[in-house]
């Protein structure tokens, strides 16, 4: 294999890639002609937006979602063979709560080397903005959908981070949000910390943490937009 594969962060939301991605990443983008991504279009538009431009029709897309077949993912092998491949999530890193972290084990396992480059996290800029234990954490990924059974997850979560004095980080579908603040706010001790990220980067970012006792208080309509949920309890 004589190709290398780049993580190739992306932002977080609409606005000039530069104002948040360095310039070695722009740096490397030219040199990249095959691309492993989320989804064709947005890839376009941010490649676009990023000095590609009037290149586009010259770069091979292949598509790496939850539909992707484990077949599929082995076939991409061959794409080394022509060089470099760049890998893009639809915001953020690739590979984090992405499926494109399939392609970075195949890689791995064929002696392919992976190249990170460095971009914005909304887990670890929630983290880092929380005032809450930056020093001990998990990331939970996505809570169960059903009611019930995500009550059930936020009361066990809320036990293991006081018994661990641990910061719980979890993320939410954007039309789900609201119900998930709701499940929070329904099933969380007074006393428990949450932090509300929403829309890190971006002109209208909302980032404060405050005890379950204060948000019942005053409960923010989130909306679709990107959001973490951190709780800290104690």
């Amino acid at each position: 294999m004589t190709g290398k594969l780049y993580l190739i962060p992306t932002p977080l939301g609409e606005g000039n890639p530069r104002d948040v991605l360095p310039q070695a990443l722009f740096d490397v983008l030219p040199g990249i002609s095959n691309y492993v991504v989320e989804e064709t279009r947005t890839a376009r538009r941010f490649l676009s937006s990023a000095g590609l431009k009037g290149h586009i029709e010259e770069l091979s897309f292949t598509e790496l979602n939850e539909h992707t077949r484990p077949e599929e993912v082995e076939g991409m092998l061959a794409l080394f063979e022509k060089g470099d491949v760049g890998l893009l999530s639809e915001a953020g890193l690739p590979a984090v709560a992405d499926p494109g972290a399939r392609l970075v084990a195949l890689c791995h396992r064929h002696g392919i080397e992976v190249v990170p480059l460095s971009g914005p996290s909304s887990l670890m800029m929630a983290l880092m903005s929380s005032g809450l234990n930056g020093q001990c954490f998990r990331f939970l990924g996505y809570l169960p959908a059903k009611n019930s059974e995500r009550a059930a997850a936020l009361r066990r979560i809320e036990r293991e981070s006081a018994a661990a004095g641990e910061s719980e980080i979890f993320i939410e579908t954007p039309y789900r949000n609201d119900a998930m603040l709701a499940d929070i706010l329904a099933n969380c001790r007074p006393e428990t910390q949450l932090c509300i990220a929403v829309d890190i980067t971006m002109p209208d970012a909302f980032i404060w943490t405050a005890s379950i006792a204060q948000w019942r208080k005053s409960t923010p309509q989130i909306g679709k937009r990107p959001c973490v949920f951190i709780i800290l309890a104690k």
